[in-house]
C-alpha cells in the first residue's frame, strides 16, 4: 500500500510538471505572437533566451518517468500514463522551440517598413492556444473523448494556414517588394500550423491513456 501511495504522489508530481511547462509553452507562444505584431524586439529576445527553461522541463520529465519505470516496473494504464507523459512533454518542448522560430522571424523583420500580419495569424494564435489548453485539460480529465475533438479545432487552423498561404502568394505577385516579408509571415503560420499538431498529438496521448488506442487527429 504505501509503494502504491509513493507511486500515486508521483503521478501526481508528473501531471503537475507537465501543467506547468504548458502554461510556460502558452506564454511563450502569446508572447512570440505579440512581439511579430508590435515588431518587439527585445520581447522576441526574451521568448529565445527562456525556452532554456522549458527545455530543462521536459529533461526534468523525461527524468521522472524514466525514474518510475526503472523502479515501479508499471503496467497497463499507468505504464501508458508515463509514456504519453514522456510524449506530451516532447510536444510541448517543440511548441516552445515553434515559439521561438516565431521570435526568430521578429528579428529577420527588424528594419523593414512592416505592413500588420495577416489577421488570420492572430486568429490562428489564438485557436492553437485554445487547443494546448484543451488538450492539457483532456489529460487532467482523462478525457478521451473531448480529446478527439481537437481534430476540429486543427482542421480550422488548416484552413486559416491556406488562407494565409494564398493571401500572401498574391500579395507578392502585386507588390514584389514585400515578398520577403510575405514568405516570413507564411513561415510564421506555417509555425502555429505546427503547434496545432503538436497540440493534436497531446490529444492522440490522452486516448492511448484512456483507451490503450493509437489515434490519428491530424
Amino acid at each position: 500500500m504505501h509503494q502504491r501511495q509513493g507511486f500515486d504522489i508521483a503521478l501526481k508530481e508528473l501531471k503537475l510538471k507537465l501543467l506547468r511547462m504548458g502554461g510556460d509553452v502558452q506564454e511563450a507562444l502569446r508572447q512570440a505572437v505579440r512581439s511579430l505584431k508590435t515588431a518587439n524586439l527585445h520581447l522576441a529576445d526574451e521568448i529565445i533566451v527562456g525556452d532554456q527553461r522549458i527545455n530543462r522541463q521536459e529533461h526534468e520529465v523525461e527524468d521522472l518517468c524514466i525514474r518510475l519505470i526503472a523502479t515501479q516496473q508499471p503496467v497497463a494504464t499507468d505504464l501508458r500514463r508515463i509514456v504519453a507523459g514522456m510524449r506530451i512533454a516532447s510536444d510541448l518542448e517543440r511548441m516552445g522551440d515553434l515559439a521561438v522560430d516565431i521570435s526568430k522571424s521578429t528579428l529577420r523583420l527588424a528594419g523593414e517598413t512592416l505592413s500588420q500580419p495577416p489577421s488570420e495569424i492572430t486568429e490562428m494564435a489564438a485557436v492553437v492556444d485554445e487547443m494546448i489548453f484543451e488538450a492539457l485539460q483532456c489529460y487532467v480529465d482523462n478525457d478521451g473523448e473531448r480529446a478527439r475533438k481537437l481534430a476540429v479545432q486543427d482542421d480550422r487552423v488548416d484552413h486559416l494556414y491556406r488562407q494565409i498561404a494564398e493571401n500572401l502568394f498574391n500579395l507578392t505577385a502585386e507588390r514584389p517588394a514585400l515578398a520577403t516579408q510575405a514568405m516570413t509571415m507564411a513561415f510564421c503560420g506555417r509555425y502555429l500550423e505546427r503547434i496545432g499538431d503538436h497540440a493534436t498529438n497531446i490529444g492522440e496521448s490522452v486516448i492511448y491513456i484512456v483507451y490503450g488506442e493509437r489515434s490519428d487527429l491530424n
